[in-house]
């Protein structure tokens, strides 16, 4: 998957460095997550019922991700105030960030940036412990992703190391 301008996550290729805030404002780097496998998974909007059946998902199967060794990653272009609001109505137990300024940055860098209305598209990477993309998956607007996916790539990911 990759953006128009050359820029994305490719498979084999180092994932794009980001630094951006929580949903309390500490900064979430990709450089300080090295070390162990991220998974970043981008959505277009807080508080929808896709996105939200997609978060419900994932907090359903955190424990088996975390049990996995993976980081989750949660990125939408959403404001830091608007992603606190939604991890505490949805009880998420995993890492939000806002990419809400510079406007969508993180996005652009992973080739996700929906410009039509300025949101991510359905993209999810997986990130080797060495800061390599192992695995890329999108769905279109309105189509959740499935966990059972992001589990089968991270074990194979771990049987690989």
């Amino acid at each position: 998957m990759t953006h128009p301008s050359g820029r994305g996550a490719r498979e084999g290729r180092p994932a794009p460095p980001f630094a951006a805030p929580d949903t309390h404002g500490a900064t979430v780097s990709l450089e300080a997550l090295r070390g162990v496998p991220v998974l970043v998974v981008f959505v277009p909007f807080a508080f929808t019922r896709v996105c939200g059946s997609e978060v419900a998902a994932l907090r359903a199967r955190h424990g088996e991700i975390a049990a996995a060794g993976a980081h989750l990653v949660v990125i939408t272009c959403d404001s830091m105030m608007t992603l606190r609001a939604w991890a505490a109505a949805e009880d998420l137990p995993f890492t939000l960030v806002s990419d809400f300024w510079p406007h969508g940055d993180i996005a652009r860098s992973y080739g996700a940036f929906q410009d039509a209305d300025g949101a991510a598209e359905r993209v999810t990477v997986l990130i080797d412990a060495g800061g390599m993309v192992r695995w890329t998956t999108h769905s279109p607007r309105g189509v959740a992703r499935d966990v059972d996916e992001y589990l089968t790539a991270i074990h194979a990911l771990e049987a690989a190391a």
